[in-house]
């Protein structure tokens, strides 16, 4: 990563655009093979592929923004879509935050609700089926 880094560097903003994206585009015909495979019914081959794609996709990509971020951000267009995208980031958590800590009360069992009572019935249940044993 530190001599990746130290390359990137040396490059131009616009060609560490270039070293951001080609990297990902071979892995666009291996979704395409994935997709055929779904086609022809090799269900299990197609999920395969398709995963492998995507993660391979998202592990290189999150590691060449990485690398890559401070020089592209000194691309006013990337820096002005960049801060976008944070800012839409941020309103989705805002949005799902509430959900998530409701989520987590009921899963603690905490709150009066009929969730929270029916999760610590089932918690009572299986500390007596424990006991049982």
């Amino acid at each position: 990563k530190h001599w990746l880094a130290e390359r990137v560097d040396t490059l131009s903003p616009a060609m560490t655009l270039v070293v951001f994206i080609v990297p990902v585009l071979p892995l666009f015909p291996l979704k395409l093979v994935g997709f055929w495979l779904l086609t022809h019914e090799y269900w299990m081959s197609a999920i395969f592929t398709i995963m492998f794609a995507k993660l391979v996709g998202v592990g290189v990509t999150a590691f060449l923004f990485d690398v890559t971020r401070s020089k592209l951000l000194e691309m006013e267009w990337f820096e002005t879509l960049y801060e976008f995208v944070m800012a839409l980031r941020a309103k989705a958590a805002a949005l799902v935050e509430p959900f998530k800590r409701r989520i987590i009360d009921v899963l603690r069992g905490d709150g009066g609700g009929w969730s929270s009572r029916m999760l610590r019935l089932i918690q009572r249940f299986r500390k007596s089926v424990r006991e049982a044993r």
